[in-house]
């Protein structure tokens, strides 16, 4: 059984086996105290973990419930993925592109970036995009204790349309893979499961230490590179969207012969994609 998470807002200055070394007895910050003790009625034996988000698990015990005192009895580390996973998801009504971030973290998303398409009803102008990307941040951070992940997914900032094909330019020079999930595109999803494996091979050949001179593409050192998953809001991506998109170097694909809404289209691509670079 895997045990309850709680991730730490305020990481530590300090290496995590530092800032918390094994038998330990820090202080838990009140959020955690209050999830912890209030709501999950954690008692003397129970163990529960916290993470920085960045992969590490901290692993405590419960001393006194009452007093809410718990000791560190392991410091761990998930390893980052080879490839990793992003969903940039088109601003939605009816909350429909919060339930696509909640459940892409659940299913194991890396990153997620907000889009600002032509035809997003839902706009983020001046202070309320600050809130709104706050909000969002809450929803990835509760996803991630949800699903007892010791990863936060990064949240990139808004972008626009322009700003997305300039940006979408980028990540394809440096060898991310960009996949606009469209109704009318004639690129199968076979096609895109079979260039994510592509990808995962030679991260796995790096991993292993196979010379990066004879990858394509591939440097020893090197960020990993991230599958992008681009999906619309409730009426669609316009088609002039799409070919600035692939302009830039994506590619459109549709997936399955069925329309899928703004929140969960996302999710079931990703849910394709992890299977496909071995992720679950």
């Amino acid at each position: 059984m895997t045990l309850p998470v709680f991730v730490l807002h305020d990481s530590p200055a300090m290496p995590v086996d530092v800032a918390f070394p094994v038998g330990s007895h820090p202080q838990l910050p009140e959020s955690v105290q209050r999830h912890a003790f209030k709501s999950m009625r954690l008692v003397e034996g129970d163990e529960f973990q916290l993470t920085d988000g960045r992969g590490a698990r901290i692993t405590m015990r419960v001393d006194d419930a009452d007093a809410m005192l718990a000791h560190v009895t392991a410091v761990t580390a998930d390893p980052a993925p080879a490839v990793r996973l992003g969903l940039i998801q088109a601003l939605a009504k009816g909350g429909r592109d919060e339930q696509a971030i909640e459940t892409s973290t659940e299913i194991g998303v890396d990153a997620v970036m907000p889009w600002q398409a032509n035809r997003s009803i839902v706009q983020w102008k001046g202070s309320k995009a600050d809130k709104a990307l706050a909000k969002w941040r809450g929803v990835l951070v509760a996803a991630t204790e949800q699903s007892r992940r010791a990863w936060v997914p990064d949240l990139e900032p808004l972008h626009t349309t322009r700003q997305l094909a300039e940006w979408i330019a980028d990540a394809t020079r440096r060898g991310d893979m960009v996949i606009v999930l469209h109704q009318d595109a004639t690129d199968t999803w076979a096609g895109v499961e079979s260039a994510a494996s592509a990808l995962a091979d030679r991260a796995r050949n790096v991993a292993d230490g196979v010379s990066a001179g004879a990858l394509a593409g591939a440097s020893a050192g090197a960020e990993p590179a991230t599958i992008w998953v681009v999906v619309g809001p409730e009426g669609g991506i316009a088609d002039d969207e799409v070919a600035r998109f692939v302009e830039a170097g994506a590619r459109s694909c549709v997936i399955g012969s069925t329309i899928l809404r703004a929140s969960t289209a996302g999710p079931v691509a990703l849910t394709l994609l992890a299977r496909a670079l071995g992720r679950i």
